[in-house]
């Protein structure tokens, strides 16, 4: 339930940010006539995201167990590619989130009404098909779709909340900051998510090793004991996993993790500088 919470925060406070963002700027630029437009494209973007996590539960639930098992597993896999993406693409753009968006509004001004409910929508659809599609692939990593979409409902419910205070001035936060360690907690959440999508697709025998387990530790960590429960659902936690699902835990969690915590400094330091050609002495 954590786990989708933090999903549903992050990514919710991401829309949140860009909707206040794109309304104030049209307030304090005198276009507040403009502002069904943008609402307009919100709303469509909220539509949408929700229709496809609706197909995504109710169309799958027509699949064989084979079917629907190659299904999640490999939507698990796009899904922790997207959030991956996703945490390294705000972390480097949190600090100037906002005046790429008042120049992309600048632009969708000029063109017309059309643009602004394009602006907004691709402003808010892109955090609000990844939120659908990774709460979906940890509603089935966990097996209960009560918890984990309250998880959600509360994340999302919160992250509004925030963005309102934000547009009243009456919140101020670091937001490099804020991205930079929830992300750090969402590449654990993801790292679950992805083994349990490659349990998946073991189960759909598209990847081999399914009764080959790297560890067992059932019987001190029961599944329905209330710690093994809050496990699962913090951390998409498995008692019993594969060897395979092991590996690809570690390969994934481990280099990400590094790289997600460089610093900037360091990062860029890395990169070697331009060299210029000197002229030579005479």
């Amino acid at each position: 339930m954590f786990g989708n919470y933090l999903i549903g925060l992050r990514e919710g406070l991401e829309a949140s940010l860009v909707v206040c963002i794109l309304v104030a700027y049209l307030v304090k630029t005198g276009n507040s006539r403009r502002l069904p437009p943008v609402w307009a494209g919100v709303g469509i973007a909220a539509a949408l995201s929700l229709a496809f996590g609706a197909l995504l539960q109710f169309g799958s639930s027509t699949l064989t167990f084979q079917a629907k098992e190659a299904l999640g597993g490999s939507l698990s896999v796009l899904s922790v590619a997207l959030v991956t993406w996703m945490v390294f693409w705000m972390r480097r753009t949190a600090r100037h989130l906002k005046s790429e968006l008042q120049d992309k509004l600048d632009a969708a001004l000029a063109i017309g009404t059309g643009a602004l409910v394009i602006t907004s929508f691709f402003a808010v659809g892109r955090e609000g098909l990844e939120t659908s599609l990774f709460i979906w692939t940890a509603v089935q990593a966990t097996g209960d779709g009560v918890r984990p979409l309250i998880g959600a409902l509360l994340g999302l419910a919160t992250s509004v909340l925030l963005g309102w205070l934000f547009y009243k001035g009456a919140l101020k936060i670091n937001l490099a900051k804020f991205f930079r360690w929830t992300g750090a907690m969402l590449v654990v959440v993801a790292a679950g998510v992805l083994a349990y999508g490659i349990h998946d697709l073991q189960e759909a025998d598209l990847l081999p090793g399914l009764h080959s387990l790297a560890f067992d530790i059932s019987a001190t960590i029961p599944p329905d004991s209330w710690y093994g429960t809050l496990l699962k659902g913090v951390l998409n936690f498995q008692p019993d996993p594969t060897v395979l699902q092991t590996t690809v835990w570690a390969l994934y969690v481990v280099p990400v993790m590094l790289v997600f915590l460089l610093p900037e400094r360091s990062r860029r330091a890395a990169v070697p500088a331009p060299t210029t050609s000197q002229p030579a002495p005479r």
